[in-house]
């Protein structure tokens, strides 16, 4: 019997947003105003959410394109390197004389885990979406959006809506574009600091404005989800938090993976939760990629029906 060519294919991901560069300092604690403290240890790498997401995405063995905005200068060395280094294809739509990555300042606190971040992330920068959009989306199992470069983000919502491919959103603030994105989404995800225009925090009436799942994750607590069939929680594995710095990407990426791998929008969460725990336990940006722990995560069969609780309807 001749094999499936699509399914002896790795899953392809196109992930469409925010790419920066991260300067991480590990501190005993936050200076204080006018105070400087030494770091335990510093780390230079690609950020974002989009970025990230697109990382985990290929260190599960996907193939994986970021669609984003980089430009020139020495800071794009940075993440062009980083990316390749990591098996991430990047389409970058900025102009080498126009554009520069965002830098991004992060503190993480040494006995927590705990991050702060200061970034420009996208302002002040609108790009149109490339010619070959249409093929890119075309070409992808997932497509995966942090709501940075709006215009990007739904141009790439509306052209996977119309070929019928999921796509997954990462709610980590409230952005304008969202109210446009959110009736092209398949699933949206959103931490825990989520809060609606009206101060809401999300829930199941998400689910009116379009998508067909609702998730909200809460750090060490139970991942809250909902769809129009029910509603229920993912366990969260207890692990020691060494650094929490993009977990939340980290647990979209792996979302993003094993939703193109076929698993169904609530399955897909179990793993998704089981990598963003185990990312949280390592320290530094890129070094829990390299645990060999990590490709046992996303099977299916490994999923433990344990970390569900489904309510019912």
């Amino acid at each position: 019997m001749t094999a499936d060519p699509v399914a002896a294919r790795p899953p392809r991901g196109l992930f469409v947003g925010l790419a920066t560069v991260d300067v991480v300092q590990r501190v005993e604690g936050l200076p204080g105003p006018d105070e400087k403290v030494v770091s335990s240890r510093a780390d230079v790498s690609a950020g974002g959410p989009a970025s990230n997401a697109a990382v985990t995405f290929a260190a599960l063995g996907g193939d994986t394109t970021l669609l984003t905005v980089v430009g020139g200068g020495p800071l794009a060395a940075v993440v062009h390197a980083d990316l390749a280094e990591h098996g991430v294809a990047l389409r970058d739509v900025g102009d080498d004389a126009a554009h520069r990555p965002a830098l991004s300042s992060v503190t993480v606190v040494d006995a927590t885990g705990e991050r702060s971040v200061v970034s420009r992330n996208a302002e002040g920068v609108a790009v149109d979406p490339p010619p070959d959009l249409a093929d890119l989306v075309a070409g992808a199992d997932v497509v995966l959006l942090d709501g940075h470069h709006p215009r990007l983000a739904v141009a790439a919502a509306a052209a996977a809506r119309e070929r019928g491919v999921p796509v997954v959103l990462d709610a980590g603030s409230w952005k304008p574009v969202l109210a446009d994105l959110l009736p092209l989404v398949t699933a949206v995800i959103c931490s825990a600091a989520f809060r609606l225009p009206d101060g809401r925090v999300p829930d199941g009436a998400l689910l009116a404005g379009g998508p067909e799942l609702v998730a909200v994750s809460a750090g060490a607590g139970p991942l809250r989800w909902w769809r129009p069939d029910g509603s229920g929680e993912v366990l969260v594995p207890a692990v020691r938090a060494r650094d929490t710095l993009g977990a939340g990407d980290v647990l979209h990426g792996a979302y993003a993976f094993a939703v193109a791998a076929g698993l169904d929008l609530v399955q897909a969460l179990g793993p998704a939760v089981a990598v963003a725990s185990h990312r949280v336990g390592h320290v530094g940006p890129r070094s829990w990629l390299s645990d060999p722990l990590l490709p046992t995560l996303v099977p299916p069969t490994l999923i433990p029906p344990t970390l569900f609780r489904e309510e019912p309807r």
